[in-house]
């Protein structure tokens, strides 16, 4: 079993900016990649980015050129950089991994809120 553990998230005004943050601990071989996604009310959970344990990106393109996702693959750990921030970004953000061990495993963190209002 794998846990997911998010931090970061918070009121913000607009323009502002955020560092979000996603430890993996649990039994597993290594990582994959590891992602953000978000969620905002009333919408479909989206792919925000992504990153491989090799270090490429993938990201939304509404969020390209204000969010940086990247990867300690020492502490398995994720973050996002998140600037520029704007009232359409309010969401709960989740992390996910998928991981090695006997198969791929996928696993979600429990979101952190993230709110954009002045």
């Amino acid at each position: 079993q794998v846990q997911l553990v998010e931090s970061g998230g918070g009121l913000v005004q607009p323009g502002g900016s955020l560092t979000l943050s996603c430890a993996a601990s649990g039994i597993f071989s290594s990582i994959e990649t590891m992602a953000w996604y978000r969620q905002a009310p009333g919408k479909q959970r989206e792919l925000v980015a992504a990153v491989t344990s090799g270090g490429s990106t993938n990201y939304a393109d509404s969020v390209k050129g204000r969010f940086t996702i990247s990867i300690d693959n020492a502490e398995n750990t994720v973050y996002l950089q998140i600037n520029g921030l704007n009232p359409e970004d309010t969401a709960v953000y989740y992390c996910h991994a998928r991981v090695y061990g006997a198969y791929k495993y996928d696993y979600w963190g429990q979101g952190t809120q993230v709110t954009v209002s002045s």
